[in-house]
């Protein structure tokens, strides 16, 4: 991995807490993914009329990281409509890169090193860390449907990742690829939202336009430059530097959300950030 690359996935990582954020702050979770998802369709429009369309080998694995990614949609809005977004975060994205590493070893031959493994036991220990403190930080009962909502989004990210990582190397167009991909997931929720609202949908849009039209403006741009990334480096190196982006997100938490972080939760994501710089080692 050049600097270059780990310079672009670290500009990915924070792009793409800062739309998880913005997703989080709007309310109804409904109406914030359907802007996101609408607006990413509008813009991926535009680029794919100027994109290269991508190569026949790439869109199996288009249409079926299409489904996934529309999964991981509807699990990430049934996590930050059930838990808090300090816990939610860690626990959806730090999943993601054990899984990858996994995940690529054995379908991509992506070799599994001493320093790899070691980094899944850390940063599985933070995860299990983040997880834990959460039940009991200041919630009456564990969040257990909001726990398992959280896993599962992390399962889908690994399996879009893994699924896309091999798509975008088939496409011979990057950039066609991440726009026909973007077209393809995001019909689907601004569709039922229509279907669920039907004429009071445009009055419950119209107030978080703009915030969610950035959502998905910044969406986009961190997902093309992962995608980017991963035609030039291995998929688990690329996954697990993108998940850095557990500590912008505990900081916005912290910070842009008031809730409480604490120590051990600080701690907890520290190991999961550990966890993965040993991932990154190359030996």
């Amino acid at each position: 991995m050049t600097p270059l690359i780990a310079l672009a996935v670290l500009a990915a990582a924070l792009t793409h807490a800062a739309w998880n954020a913005i997703a989080h702050t709007i309310k109804d979770q409904l109406v914030a993914f359907t802007l996101i998802a609408g607006g990413s369709v509008v813009i991926s429009a535009v680029l794919a009329c100027f994109a290269a369309l991508p190569d026949r080998a790439a869109w199996p694995y288009l249409l079926v990281s299409g489904v996934l990614h529309i999964g991981y949609q509807a699990l990430l809005m049934r996590s930050f409509g059930l838990g808090d977004f300090g816990q939610m975060y860690p626990i959806a994205r730090g999943t993601a890169p054990l899984v990858v590493t996994v995940l690529a070893a054995v379908f991509v031959g992506e070799s599994l090193d001493g320093w790899q493994v070691a980094g899944v036991a850390v940063a599985s220990a933070g995860l299990v860390g983040v997880a834990l403190w959460g039940i009991r930080g200041g919630r009456s009962r564990p969040q257990w449907p909001a726990l398992v909502a959280a896993l599962a989004t992390g399962l889908a990210i690994a399996a879009y990742t893994v699924v896309d990582g091999v798509g975008v190397r088939n496409s011979g167009s990057p950039i066609g690829y991440i726009a026909w991909l973007m077209i393809v997931q995001g019909v689907l929720i601004p569709a039922y939202a229509f279907y669920a609202r039907g004429g009071q949908l445009l009055a419950q849009l119209r107030p978080h336009a703009p915030l969610g039209l950035l959502g998905a403006v910044l969406s986009m741009f961190a997902y093309g430059l992962v995608l980017w990334a991963q035609t030039r480096a291995e998929l688990a190196p690329v996954a697990a530097l993108r998940e850095s982006s557990i500590i912008v997100g505990a900081a916005i938490a912290t910070l842009v959300f008031k809730e409480r972080f604490g120590a051990p939760r600080i701690a907890a994501a520290g190991l999961m950030v550990v966890g993965i710089s040993l991932m990154l080692h190359t030996s």
